[in-house]
């Protein structure tokens, strides 16, 4: 009787298992196509809302109440963009190739930092702007200014560059760095000419990330660059990024189809920033190999 029994339940194993993998394909095959359809759908409904209005008034060099040109507001993103990457990307590279490459395993201090790494990235945006606003606008004196903005992004993005930075050198093989021990080189050299290059792609990936959330970025940067819709002369002065123009001709509600101009040109720069990354990843793993 126990014979037949591990018989029947041996034939009955694959088939429960067969079923199981078919579940599990069906349900990962379902969530792809529902993510899929409504990455497409956003996208798509923005671009088809948005691109039969866009007018080469909207790239004017000078913004007024009638054309509403979106120019200045580009030119005040990239700026932002650049200042807040010149100041995160160095810190977060070097702070992690301190906790990965220099700290003891299992120091406390490494432990802290980490905790306080992801604790500082599911902070709103709302409460970095209170902060930038206290402390650059206000107790430093630069007032509204692209400087000010800058400095805040830059503390926004500077968990993710850290941790992406850090799990990018994490998973370079422990045989490179011993090669190179092996040939004579020592630690900071082979920290630049042998680990960082071979994370490189996992460290551009938390680069384009972190200019993601600087593009999108509004809540922020409303209470440290301000609002003026201008190009201003330098650092000092305060600009509208193109999210808080869009942010603001949607408030106002007088000039809907502009703003979805603006936010279709917003998606296309999000989308090339992506494929210029993936582009340059893809360059740099096959230098690598």
């Amino acid at each position: 009787m126990t014979e037949v029994k591990l018989q029947k339940n041996t034939k009955r194993l694959p088939k429960s298992a067969k079923l199981q993998a078919v579940a599990l394909r069906a349900c990962v095959y379902i969530g792809a196509a529902i993510t899929v359809a409504l990455v497409v759908g956003i996208v798509g409904y923005i671009l088809i809302k948005g691109i039969p209005h866009i007018r080469l008034d909207l790239f004017s060099p000078d913004y007024t109440s009638e054309n509403v040109s979106l120019f200045p507001a580009l030119v005040n993103t990239v700026w932002i963009t650049l200042l807040s990457l010149l100041i995160a990307v160095p810190l977060g590279i070097f702070s992690a190739v301190y906790l990965t490459e220099y700290a003891k395993r299992g120091n406390r201090f490494v432990k802290i930092v980490r905790l306080m790494a992801e604790t500082l990235s599911g902070i709103p945006s709302i409460v970095y702007g209170l902060f930038g606003m206290l402390l650059f606008v206000e107790a430093f004196g630069w007032g509204y200014s692209l400087l000010s903005g800058a400095f805040t992004l830059a503390i926004m993005i500077l968990p993710i560059i850290m941790r992406t930075t850090e799990e990018a050198i994490g998973s370079v093989p422990d045989m490179y760095r011993e090669g190179s021990f092996g040939l004579g080189a020592g630690r900071l050299r082979t920290v630049f000419k042998i680990v960082l290059p071979s994370a490189m792609p996992g460290i551009c990936a938390g680069v384009i990330l972190s200019v993601g959330r600087i593009v999108g970025e509004t809540a922020a940067l409303i209470y440290t660059a301000g609002t003026m819709a201008q190009i201003p002369a330098n650092v000092m002065g305060s600009g509208r990024t193109l999210a808080i123009h869009l942010y603001s001709l949607w408030r106002e509600g007088m000039n809907t189809e502009k703003a979805y101009a603006t936010a279709a040109v917003l998606i296309v720069i999000v989308i090339a920033i992506n494929a210029l990354s993936s582009f340059i990843a893809k360059k740099l793993t096959k230098g690598k190999d």
